[in-house]
């Protein structure tokens, strides 16, 4: 099993254009205390905290640069051997219409599926999506 922590900023935090800053607070925070030999573990979803439920979702543009900022945070802090590796998901309003289009951004390994996952109609087409990007 492997945790997987996620991060994201509120609509407020959005608005006031501190994405960035919240996101590598919360990385920080988060793993502080996390050995290397656990960070191996770790699996680093960004949830927009406003995206989640609500339908929507931050332009594929917007996920690039968060998760590429995230990804330079992991390596300034761990290092480029562990930083490069801990999986970085998006999560937020994951669907069919839009999985291809996410999987297909920098820095994007994966995604954490919520509601789409509850029918296998939806979420299988959103598996085949990962899997051809």
């Amino acid at each position: 099993m492997k945790p997987i922590l996620s991060i994201g900023e509120t609509q407020e935090e959005y608005d006031l254009g501190i994405t960035e800053e919240v996101c590598a607070m919360q990385v920080s925070k988060d793993l502080a205390g996390v050995s290397k030999k656990d960070l191996a573990n770790v699996v680093l979803a960004y949830e927009p905290v406003w995206a989640i439920g609500t339908g929507k979702v931050p332009t594929t543009s917007q996920i690039g640069e968060v998760h590429s900022y995230i990804r330079a945070a992991l390596i300034t802090r761990f290092g480029n051997e562990i930083g490069s590796a801990i999986r970085l998901l998006y999560g937020g309003s994951v669907k069919v219409s839009n999985a291809a289009e996410i999987f297909a951004v920098g820095d994007v390994d994966g995604a954490l599926v919520g509601g789409a996952s509850l029918k296998a109609g939806d979420f299988a087409p959103i598996v085949e999506a990962l899997n051809a990007a």
